[in-house]
C-alpha cells in the first residue's frame, strides 16, 4: 500500500484545494462528495483509500490547529499569504507528522511534500516547504535533527557541495523503511 500513497496525496491535495476553494467562493461544498469523486478517478490504481480520507477529514476538522503550528514555523508569512496550494500542502503535512508517524517516516513526509510542491506550486514553493517542514521535523524531533550527511571531517568544497556526500548520493528513507537514493 505504501507504493500508491504518493498518488493519494495527489488526491488529497485534489480534494482540499477545490473544498477550500469552493468554500472561499460562498459555494458550501460536500467535502464527502468531493472525495468520493476523486478517489472513484483512481479506483483501480489505489489501495489505501482509508489514509486519503483519514488525510482529507484530518486537515479539514483540524484546520485552526494546523495553521496556529504553521504561523510560528513562517512567521514572514501569515497563513492568509501563503499561496492556497503551498498551504494545503503544509496543512497536510503537519497533519502527517503529527497523526501518521507510526506508519509514514516523517522524513518521507517532507520528501512527499516538496515533490508535491515541485509538482504543483510555484517555482520556489518546494524551497519554501522544505524550509518551514524542516523546522518542524527540528522542532518535534530534536535528536535525530543533529544529523549530517556531510563529513566533517574533510575541508568543504564550495565548487561542488555533492563532494562531502560519500559517492555524491545522499539516502533518502523510503516509505517501506528501505533505502532510496
Amino acid at each position: 500500500m505504501a507504493s500508491n500513497r504518493h498518488l493519494g496525496r495527489i488526491i488529497a491535495l485534489q480534494t482540499l484545494y477545490e473544498y477550500e476553494f469552493r468554500e472561499r467562493s460562498g459555494d458550501w461544498p460536500d467535502l464527502d462528495d468531493i472525495l468520493k469523486r476523486n478517489l472513484s478517478r483512481y479506483e483501480k490504481a489505489i489501495d489505501d483509500k482509508d489514509f486519503v480520507k483519514k488525510l482529507v477529514n484530518g486537515v479539514v476538522e483540524n484546520a485552526t490547529h494546523l495553521d496556529a503550528r504553521l504561523t510560528p514555523l513562517a512567521p514572514d508569512w501569515p497563513i492568509a499569504q501563503i499561496a492556497a496550494i503551498d498551504r494545503t500542502i503544509l496543512r497536510m503535512s503537519v497533519y502527517e507528522m503529527e497523526n501518521f508517524a507510526d506508519i509514514v517516516p516523517p522524513k518521507v513526509v517532507i520528501n512527499e511534500a516538496v515533490e508535491l510542491a515541485k509538482s504543483f506550486g510555484s517555482e520556489n514553493s518546494s524551497k519554501f516547504i522544505n524550509g518551514v517542514l524542516g523546522t518542524l521535523y527540528r522542532e518535534l524531533y530534536p535528536s535525530e535533527s543533529g544529523e549530517t550527511l556531510l563529513d566533517n571531517s574533510a575541508p568543504l568544497d564550495n565548487e561542488n557541495p555533492m563532494a562531502q556526500v560519500p559517492n555524491g548520493e545522499m539516502k533518502v528513507e523510503e516509505e517501506d523503511g528501505k533505502e532510496g537514493k
